[in-house]
């Protein structure tokens, strides 16, 4: 059990979660990447805010910019999560506005998005400030790192963990001394001396905070961004740098491999990530639905298979999301199937993602063949054999579609001109413009 100290009652939490996520393809074509379903019955968004809850943090601000409406429609007034409040915190979601005789002012950066909401971060009169991602997925208590920031004395610490040195390009890199303070930061270094990568994970001092940003925001050529400008120049000024060193399981689902890895990595015996633990329950919001039903012939192994779905076939491997339904002779196998999706019978799905409410018609293979020649338009994302179906769309009997392959939402039996889509492509065409408006 979590004892909530004083300094998580000071503590206001900001989540950014506007991000397009454009390397997660058509999983965030219609959607912010922290509202992307996750492990069946959860978004993404669910861990940090659950994180936050369950470390006694109920002042929560949430950055917004980009499709947000699922995000909203999820969060809405914050009840799952015990943020209904509004004498003692609760959850506000935070969009770019247009000021007084200005033009709108879009976030161009992580800290211009805090920047532009200082007035609600100075409202609540909290000593420390909590920046949080909304696309991460992990468990960690805050008060530890809260903890460690006051003994510190730090102006901002970071959240750190250990990366192979040949991901390090992917990070911020941090260089410490014995006692954890920071010496160097490097953002995505292409050579570097350490393994400590930014998890981008802060807290800072409010005050300090607010003059940073402020002084950010009237600098030429500033990409007004943390990793980039904001921890750099508090280095160079003296300001106390700490890194917190977290050696629990934490992701970032930014692409579509981390994706289907962390959605895999919960079928394990014994998972990275317990969503069984009572003492640290994943909050989220989700609709009524009937128990599962597994019919008689059905096998179902290995995997996570949630509320309301109609098991007739084979599911090996794989997370079903709500009222997914298997027809007979249908398999499913490695596989990840959002909210309705429906595989007709006798279809194969294998190492793919389907999108809400596709359908896969009769006999069809999604994932065929040996061919993992990576995809033509996304070759860095799209080469170990995934296979993506977006929302909405209803694909033909008999239809045979590689691996490394995209095939577009709102699409209809009808756009298919050819029962066979090779490895390594796109179909050639993409639905009309009022369709992925």
């Amino acid at each position: 059990m979590t004892f909530f100290g004083e300094s998580t009652m000071r503590t206001q939490a900001i989540i950014m979660a506007g991000g397009r996520g454009t390397r997660l393809s058509i999983l965030s074509q219609k959607r912010v990447k922290p509202a992307v379903p996750f492990a069946g019955k959860y978004r993404i968004i669910d861990f940090v805010l659950s994180n936050c809850v369950n470390s006694g943090i109920f002042n929560v601000g949430i950055l917004t910019q980009y499709r947000p409406h699922s995000l909203n429609e999820h969060i809405r007034a914050g009840r799952p999560w015990d943020l209904d409040r509004e004498l003692s915190g609760g959850v506000t979601l935070l969009q770019p506005y247009q000021r007084y005789g200005g033009a709108p002012d879009w976030y161009r950066g992580t800290a211009e998005a805090v920047f532009q909401n200082l007035n609600f971060v100075r409202r609540h009169k909290t000593g420390a400030v909590l920046i949080l991602a909304g696309d991460h997925v992990y468990k960690m208590d805050y008060n530890s790192l809260l903890q460690y920031h006051l003994k510190n004395q730090a102006d901002v610490t970071i959240c750190v963990i250990a990366v192979p040195l040949e991901e390090a390009s992917r990070f911020g890199i941090l260089v410490t001394d014995d006692s954890g303070r920071v010496l160097e930061f490097q953002e995505k270094p292409l050579r570097t001396r350490s393994t400590l990568a930014s998890m981008g994970i802060y807290v800072f001092r409010a005050d300090i905070l607010a003059q940073r940003l402020t002084e950010d925001s009237r600098l030429p050529g500033s990409t007004h961004d943390f990793g980039k400008d904001v921890l750099p120049r508090m280095l160079a000024l003296g300001d106390r740098l700490y890194a917190y060193p977290f050696e629990g399981y934490w992701v970032d689902v930014g692409t579509v491999q981390t994706y289907w890895e962390a959605n895999m990595d919960l079928l394990l015996a014994d998972p990275p990530l317990n969503l069984l633990d009572r003492n640290w329950v994943i909050h989220t919001r989700s609709e009524e639905r009937p128990p599962v039903n597994i019919r008689t012939g059905a096998t179902v192994s290995h995997s996570l298979v949630t509320d309301g779905c109609v098991i007739e076939g084979q599911v090996e491997y794989s997370v079903l999301s709500p009222g997914v339904r298997v027809r007979a002779g249908a398999v499913v196998r490695d596989s990840i199937l959002l909210t309705d999706c429906e595989i007709g019978a006798g279809a194969i799905v294998d190492r793919a993602i389907l999108d809400k409410n596709t359908v896969v018609g009769e006999g069809s293979r999604i994932g065929f063949g040996t061919d993992y020649t990576p995809n033509r338009l996304n070759p860095k994302d799209l080469n170990t054999g995934i296979t993506l179906v977006g929302k909405n769309t209803r694909l033909p009997a008999g239809l045979r579609v590689g691996r490394n392959c995209v095939i577009y939402s709102d699409l209809t039996k009808d756009d298919f001109l050819s029962d066979f889509i090779t490895s390594g492509q796109n179909v050639d065409f993409q639905p009309p413009d009022h369709l992925t408006a």
